[in-house]
């Protein structure tokens, strides 16, 4: 409340005297001359950081008088040239140069990792058929809707024409996979949006979009390969399938496994069996 007694009687206060018996250092500021601060813990980044600023300024110094030196000796015909030494205080730019450089040096470590570890240039990836490093998979032409009757064109049985599947309403660009040209061991699926085949695994009965009926783990697995395909690193979304509403009152797809039981085969001889087995 010294200020309040000052106001009041015009009596200076008593000049403040620092009884702490901690280390004192110079002020680095140089707001005040001969004022020492304390050399405590909580003070050594300002401290250090105004050493580094000393130590700068003193570098700098130096390098002018170098280049002072240079400019007298020219002017006397001692020495030629221009002074090329660059000042060490200087901050440096990176410009777009410096920003390529850095991108092509990135790369190159990239490359050469590779080839160490997996023997690839390019981590064994095939660049020819990887959607990722296509433009089309981070700037999309806008996505088609079709009609089931128009996607049904595009089955694989017109030559030349690309291959599209759909599942859920999703239409995707399968024309990569040897499985589902004409012929293949998935061939049904293309042209069709076979959502329902993908969870009951009844090809030929449930080339369908109706999902009625299906339980909780079958949505899952349908979930599981609308993920599979849109993580795919050839199949590409290309667009959505418009279908016709499905009449509520028309019977579910009946599920082929509960049909009514077939006459019962004669046993086969004993023995290995191989059986084909083709990935989408």
């Amino acid at each position: 409340m010294s200020w309040l007694k000052t106001s009041l009687t015009g009596e200076q206060p008593a000049p403040y005297v620092d009884t702490s018996e901690e280390p004192k250092v110079r002020d680095p500021s140089g707001l005040r001359d001969g004022r020492m601060v304390s050399n405590k813990k909580a003070n050594q980044p300002f401290l250090k950081y105004a050493a580094y600023r000393e130590e700068r300024a003193a570098e700098h110094r130096r390098w002018e008088e170098r280049k002072k030196a240079h400019e007298e000796k020219v002017a006397k015909g001692e020495a030629s040239g221009k002074f090329t030494e660059r000042d060490p205080t200087e901050e440096v730019e990176v410009n777009l140069g410096g920003a390529l450089k850095f991108l092509v040096y990135a790369l190159l470590i990239v490359l050469l990792a590779g080839k160490f570890f997996v023997g690839s240039w390019t981590w064994g990836t095939e660049l020819e058929n990887n959607k990722w490093l296509k433009v089309k998979t981070y700037f999309p032409d806008k996505e088609r809707l079709f009609s089931e009757h128009m996607l049904a064109g595009f089955d694989g049985s017109v030559p030349g024409r690309p291959i599209y599947l759909a599942i859920d309403g999703e239409v995707y660009d399968v024309s990569e996979g040897s499985a589902y040209q004409p012929g293949g061991s998935y061939a049904h699926f293309a042209g069709v949006d076979g959502a329902r085949a993908f969870a009951t695994g009844c090809f030929k009965e449930h080339r369908t979009h109706d999902l009625r009926g299906l339980s909780e783990k079958d949505l899952k697995a349908i979930q599981h390969w609308k993920d599979f395909y849109a993580n795919h690193k050839t199949y590409r979304k290309i667009g959505r399938v418009s279908h016709r509403p499905i009449d509520p009152s028309s019977p579910i797809p009946e599920d082929c496994k509960k049909k009514k039981p077939q006459q019962q085969q004669p046993q086969q001889p004993a023995g290995p069996h191989t059986k084909d087995k083709t990935e989408l």
